[in-house]
């Protein structure tokens, strides 16, 4: 985690094959980090794709990743 932050306690139902594979990509050792990284990486594609809008301006760009969940 970037900063001190609140930890909480989650009880989710979640497709086991989907953890295992983002636990093998991310090289992570338990499922709460594989979680953890999965979650980071959602915020920073954000932080991306603002960053990426501000730099571009006036010019028109499409959203990749709209179309990536789209598929």
């Amino acid at each position: 985690m970037a900063k001190a932050e609140k930890v909480v306690r989650k009880n989710m139902r979640l497709r086991q094959d989907l953890i295992d594979q983002a636990k093998d990509i991310l090289g992570t050792k338990t499922e709460t980090e594989t979680v953890e990284q999965a979650l980071e990486l959602v915020a920073f594609r954000k932080e991306v794709s603002e960053g990426i809008r501000r730099i571009a301006g006036s010019h028109s760009m499409r959203d990749i990743f709209a179309e990536e969940a789209e598929v």
